[in-house]
């Protein structure tokens, strides 16, 4: 079986580009780094999930990319660091160059001209950012001289603001920086490559690293190749300096065909799932571990975790859910069996599962590369660990639960380049977004983000937090854990072993002179006290809650044990939210609900006619799901002075929401039916996510 790449997380990914590497940089050691493979994958969808998983090849896109023009000079191996993810638009094509004659050997077809509209490098290098931007006709002067006024005030990357003005995307970003470093751009489309020229990298070396070769020469031992990004450059060291090639690097300006083109070359070479599981029904080492139950020795449990059909195991797992934009790893051992599972778009999916004896070797394995006990069999363990994929950091938060048949493992990916910390790409609507908006630019007060684990509430208020960024305020964070470093906020972690909680750190944080405080999570009275105070005396708190819907938050905050008073005194709007898939736009098909399907939403045929529905059929670019990727419902209540005066008259939740709802707020039901309408969702997703409203 194959292994697709489905659907990504909730909204794209817009990561901040970063300034050229320094030669200190440079010279940094390797993180630990997941080699490139595809993994074979069995996908079932849990209970109740609409779409069924069915297997596809990994890496998809249609995008084509650019080259340098033929006979320029080759582009060095430094280059500044940026993001490459996003897939760049299809530029005029040009014709095909025709090789010189008494080209080398083994050399691949030239690849095509760069498009018209692209400058030569030699007007783009080493130039400023944005007068690179001008040549290439992304920016005119003036807007180029209004970002550096905002990048002034405000501070910034250039880059970052320029796309936060929506003056340009991402793509044109790449490759504006990938130009600046003397990069030149290569198209991929149509071009086939020999074996003498595939079999000048190793397979494991290619796929780790997203550098496909396109030309080789061996009488000189010179080496073009293709690469995702321009801060690649250990990997051209690597190259340099092992292979002892000369080595010239383009950038692809097509990371979908790269990655497509790495995976066609390459597939025969690299090792899958099923490989693996074979060596690890032959190996000595793991053979020991059967029918030993909890009597296996420390030394034996080593050896087993450190065997290399295991190292490879976990590597291929770990990297598969990266690039599938999954959430969470699941390794859940059972009485006859050892189940590996992802949680893509909050569905699980089920992986191909090896055998259940290796259950201790593995748990042990990734207690090793968290730095945890592998003794300690009996009790709770959290780790961290950190990978670098594709040079990009990857942080895997790891929880380790004993169980009755072994150690249950789960890790949460928490992979930057997933999650878009702007509030315009979360998915609210326009009246939804200049009301948040509001929200958070208030001087005082609190805001609660509430709605269940694994609902976005981070996201939201990490968004809220970067729009609030400014060098003339201080921003400072107690959360628990840290998901993602925010260059500007001060972030502390809270460590419940030795009694540092959100009470006891939100106490030491006022003495900090913030301006705006959040609180990762209010969980008693003394958290919420201290919360309470920190607003009363004149500081902007954001927090979360575990409720179902926004007016349900009060009645939590009075549970706690906080007086109606300083509720109404403080709290200024509660903001509830899901996540739902979003239909794939690959196979996206009008239809005609049933009766039945109307009735899950207590809709009539007439109400709904005159709109259009829709779901998705399945494709390979979902997986045969239906769905790709996720989009966010909200329901924001807002609190004047009457709904004040109903929470001191201890006013019930159902009180709350009818008087809310009379004063416009849209319940996440009523926000879930305006995204079937629009297209974006399904009947069977928002049922999912929402509950029946009581009249």
């Amino acid at each position: 079986m194959s292994r697709a790449t489905p659907s990504g997380a909730t909204p794209p990914n817009s990561p901040t580009p970063r300034q050229p590497a320094t030669p200190a940089q440079a010279a940094a050691p390797h993180r630990m780094a997941v080699p490139v493979t595809s993994v074979p994958v069995t996908r079932t969808p849990s209970a109740g999930t609409p779409g069924a998983g069915a297997p596809r090849p990994s890496g998809n896109g249609n995008a084509v990319a650019a080259p340098r023009p033929a006979g320029q000079a080759p582009a060095s191996g430094g280059a500044a660091s940026s993001p490459s993810a996003a897939p760049t638009a299809k530029p005029p094509a040009a014709p095909t160059a025709k090789p010189p004659a008494g080209a080398a050997a083994g050399a691949a077809p030239q690849a095509r001209q760069a498009p018209r509209g692209l400058p030569p490098i030699s007007e783009l290098k080493n130039r400023p950012l944005g007068r690179i931007l001008h040549k290439m006709g992304k920016v005119t002067r003036e807007q180029y001289t209004e970002a550096l006024s905002i990048q002034k005030q405000k501070g910034g990357l250039l880059g970052r603001i320029l796309i936060d003005m929506g003056l340009i995307k991402e793509a044109d970003l790449n490759i504006a920086l990938a130009a600046q470093q003397g990069f030149e751009l290569v198209d991929l489309a149509g071009v086939e490559l020999d074996a003498a020229t595939i079999g000048a990298v190793q397979a494991q070396f290619a796929t780790t690293n997203k550098i496909l070769p396109i030309s080789f020469d061996p009488a000189t031992k010179h080496l073009v190749v293709a690469m995702a990004s321009h801060e690649n450059f250990r990997a051209l060291d690597d190259l340099r300096s092992l292979m002892q090639y000369q080595v010239t690097a383009k950038i692809a300006s097509d990371p979908d065909l790269l990655e497509r083109l790495i995976a066609k070359n390459y597939q025969s070479a690299t090792e899958g799932i099923g490989d693996i599981l074979g060596e690890l029904q032959q190996d000595d080492a793991l053979k020991d571990l059967k029918n030993r139950g909890e009597s296996i020795d420390i030394d034996s449990l080593e050896e087993a975790a450190n065997s290399n059909p295991v190292r490879k195991l976990i590597n291929l797992v770990l990297l598969q859910a990266i690039k599938d934009k999954a959430s969470d790893i699941h390794f859940e051992p059972f009485e006859g069996e050892f189940k590996m599972r992802y949680r893509i778009d909050g569905v699980l999916y089920e992986m191909m599962p090896p055998p259940a004896h290796i259950a201790p070797a593995i748990s042990s394995r990734i207690k090793v590369m968290a730095n945890l006990d592998i003794a300690e069999r009996r009790l709770p363990q959290d780790g961290r660990i950190e990978l670098s994929v594709n040079n990009q950091p990857i942080d895997l938060r790891v929880s380790v639960l004993p169980t009755m048949f072994g150690e249950s493992v789960v890790m949460r990916v928490l992979d930057r380049s997933n999650v878009s910390l702007d509030l315009d790409k979360l998915g609210m609507r326009e009246d939804d977004l200049n009301i948040t908006r509001q929200l958070i630019h208030k001087p005082n007060g609190i805001v609660v983000v509430t709605g269940p684990t694994g609902c976005g509430k981070t996201t939201t208020l990490y968004s809220a937090l970067r729009e609030l960024n400014d060098p003339s305020s201080k921003l400072i964070s107690a959360e628990d854990p840290v998901e993602y470093d925010i260059d500007g906020v001060v972030q502390c972690q809270i460590k419940p072993d030795i009694d540092l909680t959100f009470a006891r750190i939100l106490r030491s944080m006022l003495r900090q002179d913030p301006d705006i405080i959040l609180v990762g999570e209010i969980r008693d009275k003394e958290t919420a006290e201290i919360a309470v105070q920190a607003s009363l005396t004149g500081h902007l708190v954001f927090s979360t809650l575990h409720t179902n819907d926004a007016p349900s938050a009060i009645a939590r905050l009075l549970d706690l044990g906080l007086e109606p008073f300083l509720v109404t005194a403080t709290i200024e709007g509660v903001v509830a939210e899901r996540l739902v898939r979003k239909i794939c736009l690959h196979c996206k098909t009008e239809y005609t609900p049933t009766v039945e399907q109307l009735m899950e939403l207590e809709l009539r045929p007439e109400d709904i006619a005159g709109k259009k529905l829709y779901y998705g059929k399945g494709c390979s670019n979902c997986n045969n799901t239906g769905y790709r990727g996720r989009i966010g419902m909200f329901e924001i209540m807002l609190l004047d002075d009457d709904l004040r005066d109903m929470i001191i008259q201890h006013a019930s939740t159902q009180v709350l929401r009818m008087e809310s709802k009379k004063r416009g707020m849209r319940s996440l039901r009523q926000c879930g039916l305006l995204s079937i309408y629009d297209g974006i969702t399904t009947i069977e997703e928002v049922v999912r996510e929402t509950m029946m409203e009581e009249e």
